[in-house]
């Protein structure tokens, strides 16, 4: 479908309290906790709008199989992100070989990201587009050397 985006995506979890507990300090919001299905559904962006989901699943530790995903912010807020996560006790992680001192642009798209984990190991993302034309030769780096190009 031409104008298709994604409603939602599913990830697995060890400890579903304490997953729910972790992505509420992320300012997500609970839709719904299904203690019988050991699942909680929450949603992304304003609740009201009902656009995106994200469910978190508990399966025993045998079954997890960590996954990623990313949430998209506005290139204004990327700078926040590291005091935003900081503030939360929740740690930045290095990435394609670059240390967390500056956010790390993938030159193909491009587009600029902080990477992190939850509890469990799930990689998390917030990521944001750049302006400027994609180039791939570049590979990875720090949005520093980016804007310096």
């Amino acid at each position: 479908m031409k104008n298709s985006k994604l409603f939602e995506t599913h990830i697995k979890t060890i400890n579903l309290e304490e997953a729910i507990s972790f992505y509420k300090k992320l300012g997500l919001k609970l839709a719904t906790f299904i203690q019988e299905r050991r699942v909680a559904f929450f949603w992304l962006g304003d609740p009201g709008m009902k656009e995106q989901m994200l469910g978190i699943w508990e399966v025993e530790k045998e079954e997890f199989i960590p996954a990623h995903f990313a949430f998209y912010v506005e290139y204004d807020q990327l700078f926040e992100i590291p005091a935003f996560l900081h503030e939360k006790n929740i740690p930045l992680t290095k990435s394609f070989g670059l240390d967390t001192s500056d956010a790390v642009v993938h030159a193909w798209m491009p587009s600029a990201s902080y990477y992190f984990s939850d509890p469990d190991g799930n990689s998390l993302e917030y990521i944001t587009n750049l302006e400027g034309e994609p180039d791939a030769r570049m590979g990875t780096l720090h949005l520093k050397d980016w804007l310096d190009r």
